[in-house]
């Protein structure tokens, strides 16, 4: 799954939180702010449901944020991640 959440979802840890939402799934990937300072964007690979659990997440987001959209669309998993990390945008 590929995503892009819009609003106030820089500076209230929303990248530290997708990350451990992400690692408590069990998905691989990454999670990084956007160049704009107005949204965030992330990959992440693992089981349908699990996807489906950490995208209806992303719609709320942690306390502190104000999730305005998600963009979310699937493609066939890479393979190519070990882990769920936080990449500098």
């Amino acid at each position: 799954m590929t995503a892009r959440i819009t609003g106030r979802v820089q500076g209230v840890g929303f990248r530290w939180w997708v990350r451990r939402q992400a690692a408590q799934l069990g998905l691989t990937g990454w999670v990084m702010n956007d160049d704009d300072e107005r949204g965030v964007e992330l990959v992440a690979e693992g089981a349908p449901a699990d996807l489906d659990v950490l995208e209806r997440s992303l719609c709320r987001g942690p306390d502190g944020a104000r999730v305005e959209a998600v963009h979310a669309s699937r493609s066939l998993a890479s393979g190519e991640f070990d882990e769920f990390g936080i990449m500098r945008g």
